[in-house]
């Protein structure tokens, strides 16, 4: 066993991860904090029939906007963090690339705001650039539950979280499913896009939160096995 606090490119390593999971767990809490929060504030905003991204139109759209663009900077930190720990064995090539894929599109995703989901046929080409980061956001999330399910049920060291990462995929899969039928002006969903969009959100950002601890914990624990140790 060794000390994660001696001196060395090892434990220069593992700083590194530790702080990258605190970037994961405070992306996951600041995105749908600041959603959330500004979702009840801003006037004539509806939280159940309106996108998380529809918050940076308007006056105070610079709120939602950096609210990407930090998040996405945290995700990317903590993928890179996921690659120097998963260094080798299933996953560890896809499942890192996956999250900061999510992260760099995030960024991207902020500055190109979206249009109003209520204007039907009328799209700017911000709102396409918006819509393209958006979707890769949305395929990469349920990708990257599988991807980490396949490397967690065969590491004893994150089996405990093997069970939720497979039940995360499959309720991101099929809630990104039902958001878009909810996206046809026609369906029933459609007075609801804006809450079926949170609860994709949400379970994707508690997912990343649980990771991001569990891989803390590993490193801040009083000991950890030298098979751990990152490699960057």
């Amino acid at each position: 066993m060794i000390s994660g606090s001696g001196p060395g490119p090892a434990a220069a390593a593992r700083r590194r991860v530790v702080l990258s999971a605190a970037a994961g767990m405070a992306g996951a809490v600041l995105f749908v904090a600041v959603f959330t929060v500004f979702g009840w504030l801003a006037p004539g905003y509806s939280w159940t029939g309106m996108f998380v991204s529809e918050l940076s139109l308007g006056a105070c759209g610079w709120v939602q906007i950096l609210n990407f663009v930090l998040t996405g900077i945290l995700m990317l930190a903590f993928g890179r963090g996921l690659a120097g720990y998963f260094s080798t064995g299933a996953g560890s090539r896809a499942g890192p690339v996956l999250v900061q894929g999510i992260g760099v599109s995030l960024i991207a995703s902020g500055p190109f705001t979206t249009d109003p989901s209520a204007m039907f046929e009328q799209t700017s080409a911000h709102g396409v650039v918006h819509g393209i980061f958006g979707a890769i956001v949305f395929t990469f999330a349920p990708l990257s539950c599988f991807v980490f399910h396949r490397r967690f049920r065969s590491d004893p060291a994150w089996r405990p979280l093997a069970g939720w990462t497979l039940a995360a995929g499959v309720v991101l899969a099929l809630g990104i499913g039902l958001l878009k039928i909810s996206q046809q002006p026609g369906s029933g969903l459609f007075e609801w896009k804006g809450l079926v969009q949170r609860v994709v959100l949400i379970t994707f950002m508690a997912w990343i939160f649980a990771v991001a601890f569990h891989l803390r914990r590993r490193y801040r624990g009083p000991e950890y096995s030298s098979q751990a140790d990152p490699q960057w």
